[in-house]
């Protein structure tokens, strides 16, 4: 657990590799590399419980500053750097960062992001040459020593939530104080609920500002094994790198799987994925079929598990699980769940409700005391904002964020259902509903749907969608529109329904 042991013992072995390019970081190139950048850290002034940012595209120079950030016990923020300028400033400056560290392809963002923040006190590039004057991070740490420095202790990453309804929302972990080495929860989770070791290969899909593809990444290295992250997301691209480098885990979001899918047979075919043990999936409710198919594909490898970045809650299911209780995300492995409606009350099996967690731990929202106050009711239990249900065996089902809810005449309809009716239609890429305003009932459903390559998008596709919906969905849940555009994601899966919702602006549509 160890980085420094780890070195010792794999000297040599990647620990690191970006899948297109093959660059690889090695166990004692990333020690060496994090022990001068620790020290440097410590040269600047910086102490533990003190905060950096990291402003970077997924590329080998980060985990060395993340790695140097672990091991001397800063919060360190990871910037999502499609944020408009003013949201990635809010950021930086929210978290309290002495420090912003940047590739030379962010060097812009950076600078804008730096102007007028009276905290961060430092910039450095991790290039060598900045058009805006940032210091090289190479040049001020080529003099330091490789040796660890004297005072390690475990540091901690501070995410932000993805902003789908709002500012970002910083999710203030506690520091422990324990020796480097100990490690962090998700190392042990990673070792002993999904076999990670040293014979361990991880493919990393996602954006390393995500939570999972960077803490599952560093926990990879945590136990020994290889991480392969790729530069950016593609789903011949990600079967290319299983084939290649042997992966043994990796972990998706849904709109992934729906590419995988949507690639032709021969495609599929051309690649051997027999090293896989193990494929995980979260972020986003998964649509049945979808599941359905790719378990026929891969085999009884699927392991979906849904959690906040407040961790205050795990819950996770297996493939046998799965298709036993379809649709289902699984029990929670801490804590006890709890389905309540608006005035708090606890429904019984199968009625829908907002899902509240107790006996897991507190989390609190960086410098905003309302929403963390918002997100407790006066039992202590805890929500993410989450809709959903449990059966009677005690497995939950996500329904919708509450924020996403269309009324129409009265009635609640959740959008990931249509959206799930209708994402595996072969004209269909990508797929969102919402709630446009309407005279008679108040809302109506509305599908903005992203069209397949060499797809005629028209009127008679916009029927046929509806038409079949209709044979999937009961009537009032039928789209009455369709629009074709884009759809718009964060890398993490997730729509970005307040970016979708402001194309309506001033036509009465509630946000």
């Amino acid at each position: 657990m160890n980085l420094t042991d780890l070195a010792a013992a794999e000297e040599n072995k990647p620990a690191i590799v970006m899948a297109g390019s093959g660059a690889t970081l090695s166990y004692r190139a990333l020690e060496d590399a994090s022990n001068r950048i620790a020290h440097l850290f410590r040269q600047r002034g910086l102490q533990a419980g003190d905060h950096i940012a990291i402003l970077m595209e997924n590329c080998l120079e980060m985990f060395p500053v993340v790695w140097a950030a672990q091991r001397a016990g800063l919060l360190y923020t990871p910037v999502n750097w499609h944020l408009a300028d003013d949201e990635a400033a809010y950021v930086v400056e929210n978290c309290g960062a002495r420090v912003l560290v940047h590739s030379e392809h962010l060097d812009r963002l950076a600078s804008v992001v730096d102007s007028g923040n009276p905290a961060v006190e430092t910039r450095f590039t991790v290039w060598r040459r900045s058009a805006t004057g940032a210091e090289s991070l190479a040049d001020a740490a080529a003099a330091l020593p490789v040796t660890p420095i004297d005072d390690e202790v475990e540091g901690y990453y501070m995410f932000y939530s993805s902003g789908t309804t709002g500012r970002p929302k910083g999710i203030l972990p506690e520091l422990t104080g324990a020796p480097f080495g100990t490690g962090l929860g998700i190392d042990a989770v990673m070792r002993n609920a999904f076999g990670f070791g040293s014979d361990s290969v991880y493919l990393s899909p996602g954006p390393l500002y995500h939570a999972a593809p960077l803490g599952w990444s560093v926990g990879t290295v945590r136990n020994g094994g290889t991480a392969i992250v790729m530069e950016h997301f593609d789903a011949e691209g990600a079967l290319a790198a299983i084939d290649r480098y042997r992966v043994t885990h990796t972990q998706v979001v849904p709109t992934m799987f729906v590419r995988m899918l949507k690639l032709s047979d021969e495609t599929r075919a051309r690649y051997d994925l027999s090293s896989l043990r193990v494929v995980i999936h979260a972020a986003a409710p998964c649509p049945v079929e979808v599941k359905e198919r790719m378990i026929e594909w891969l085999g009884p490898k699927i392991l979906e598990f849904y959690a906040g970045s407040e961790g205050n809650g795990f819950f996770m299911i297996s493939t046998p699980e799965w298709l036993a209780h379809r649709g289902s995300v699984g029990r929670p492995t801490v804590g006890e769940v709890h389905i309540c409606d608006e005035d708090g009350h606890e429904l019984p099996p199968g009625e829908i409700g907002t899902i509240w967690m107790s006996g897991t731990p507190r989390f609190e929202y960086h410098g905003d005391a309302a929403k963390t106050a918002g997100a407790y009711n006066d039992k202590g239990w805890s929500t993410l904002g989450d809709l959903g249900h449990v059966d009677e065996d005690g497995y939950l089902y996500l329904s919708a964020r509450r924020t996403d809810l269309i009324l129409s005449g009265g009635v609640n309809i959740y959008p990931q259902e249509i959206e799930d009716a209708l994402t595996m239609h072969p004209a269909v890429l990508d797929v969102a509903v919402i709630g446009l305003p309407d005279d008679e009932m108040g809302q109506r459903v509305h599908a903005v749907v992203t069209p397949a390559e060499a797809t005629v998008a028209n009127d008679d596709l916009a029927a046929e969608l509806i038409g079949y919906a209709r044979e999937r969905l009961a009537h009032f849940k039928v789209p009455r529109t369709v629009e074709f555009g884009e759809v718009p994601r964060l890398p993490s899966g997730k729509i970005l329904k307040r970016a979708l919702l402001s194309r309506y602006e001033g036509t009465g549509v509630a946000q």
